[in-house]
């Protein structure tokens, strides 16, 4: 068995114990009692407690889509609830979302004992706005601001809100100097790569931005600025540039984006900058590649945003967005705002938010500090080269990276390697294990390339990496052992970035 530095993880971690299944009905009736049937399953579209559970006058059914009509006890509210969840299955097995899983018990009780703090009520809550202050000028400072102290910054619920305000700046920016300049500021646009996430369509959607997406090829597998010039214009308002691409885990040379720029705005003037969209990446570069140019040392990047529940290690809820300098940052975008008796500056979109995972976030900076978040992305790291290495060895499959950028890998299926199974039930096979590893197509112009991918979180330690090896190698060999096509009917992913 090989050894690694394995990620920090609970001493005695715990599985969902098993559940039975249970059916649903979109006609849910009022709640009745089954005395004389003590082991009633429940009928369709009703919650039954399980007789183990049950006081006297529980053993009810509750309605699945209606209100109850009267009250429960609080410790039979809360086994319906428990046991619901439960069929969710493993967190720390799905190796699908980016999103972190774990914390340990201290953070845990950290979090049940702040989750009422609203962390935009900062005049109520003076020292948890500081607290929030404390954080981003730590990211301002580990991405390099050339003056910290005159960089800005806000927490988001995640990195989707930070990349929503990072354009909105972006656009705003553009018209004031359009304006200035006497010129329109209609129809703009926004260059990015096609295998961007979501979020960015939304955006576009969301702000009347026209979105100009450079497609990847097998020869440019991300957006690399070449051909850069032949997208941008006056009307655009910034490049985006990924670290860590969500389909592949690749990071975009930023370097290289912003040498394009700087050629284009020799020879147009058209002076573009740069948002850097480090949901993954912004948390792993600056420990795992610190010599890697991407951040606030090059000049046309103007802001940085993050997500702090995937590598930040935070549980979900968090994300931060960072401008280079205060006048990255139109002011027109900062709202004073009356709240609760106090002023206070607000630019972000949600209002009313949670602020237990800001001081989630300040804890971890404070428990790991540079050498632990080094420590446990390394470790997390490791467990993805290895993963890619094992998987890219065997003959069923191609890589299409290897793990070393964030620690996210993709594989295709080898050509001509079988015609009988493609990734979708190799996929189906994982499931049955416990195991949620998706298979998908490529974005627009290589739709016809369907990959696989692993995110390794923290908490995939080495040994369960290599008991899902044993888990894929026996899939592949049932499936290569098929004598006859696997049906393809209905097959659909239903993965979405």
């Amino acid at each position: 068995m090989s050894q690694t530095t394995t990620p920090p993880a609970p001493d005695d971690p715990q599985s969902p114990p098993q559940a039975t299944p249970r059916s649903h009905s979109s006609q849910p009736r009022r709640a009745r009692a089954h005395p004389s049937r003590p082991g009633h399953v429940g009928t369709s579209g009703q919650n039954q407690l399980n007789p183990i559970f049950a006081r006297e006058g529980e053993a009810t059914d509750f309605p699945q889509n209606t209100l109850p009509d009267g009250e429960s006890l609080p410790e039979t509210a809360y086994q319906i609830v428990h046991d619901e969840a439960m069929l969710d299955g493993n967190s720390r097995l799905n190796l699908a979302t980016f999103v972190g899983t774990w914390m340990d018990e201290q953070a845990t009780r950290l979090y049940a004992e702040t989750v009422d703090k609203n962390m935009v009520d900062k005049d109520e809550y003076p020292q948890t706005a500081a607290i929030e202050t404390r954080c981003w000028k730590m990211l301002s400072k580990l991405w390099n601001a050339p003056d910290p102290d005159n960089s800005i910054g806000t927490s988001t619920i995640g990195s989707s809100e930070a990349c929503m305000l990072g354009g909105l700046a972006l656009k705003r920016r553009w018209q004031q100097a359009r304006r200035a300049a006497g010129k329109s500021t209609e129809r703009p646009n926004l260059v990015l790569s096609s295998a961007v996430q979501v979020c960015w369509e939304k955006f576009c959607n969301y702000w009347d931005v026209e979105p100009r997406y450079v497609p990847i090829t097998d020869e440019h597998k991300v957006l690399d600025g070449h051909d850069l010039a032949s997208y941008v214009d006056e009307n655009t308002i910034g490049v985006v540039a990924i670290m860590g691409v969500t389909y592949t885990g690749m990071y975009e040379p930023v370097a290289l984006i912003a040498a394009a720029l700087d050629r284009i705005q020799a020879e147009t003037g058209l002076d573009v900058p740069i948002h850097v969209d480090g949901a993954s990446g912004g948390m792993i570069a600056p420990f795992l590649q610190p010599e890697l140019v991407w951040d606030f040392r090059l000049e046309r990047v103007a802001s940085i945003s993050t997500s702090a529940h995937k590598y930040g290690l935070v549980y979900p809820g968090l994300g931060w967005v960072i401008w280079r300098t205060v006048d990255d940052l139109p002011s027109d975008l900062i709202f004073d705002v009356t709240y609760l008796g106090g002023h206070m500056p607000s630019f972000a979109l949600n209002f009313s938010r949670p602020g237990a995972q800001v001081l989630l976030q300040y804890y971890l900076f404070l428990r790991l500090g540079w050498d632990g978040y080094y420590k446990v992305q390394k470790a997390s790291h490791d467990v993805a080269v290895y993963l890619a290495g094992e998987i890219g060895a065997m003959r069923a499959f191609d890589l299409w990276n290897d793990g070393t950028d964030i620690p996210v890998f993709a594989w295709q299926l080898a050509k001509g390697h079988t015609e009988n199974w493609n990734l979708y039930h190799l996929s189906e096979r994982l499931r049955l294990k416990g195991w949620l590893i998706p298979a998908y197509p490529m974005p627009d112009n290589l739709t016809d390339v369907v990959v696989q991918r692993i995110v390794v979180r923290n908490g995939l330690s080495l040994n369960l990496a290599e008991s899902l090896m044993v888990d894929i190698r026996e899939a592949v060999d049932y499936l290569d052992r098929l004598e006859s096509p696997m049906p393809t009917e209905g097959m659909v992913s239903s993965f979405t970035h």
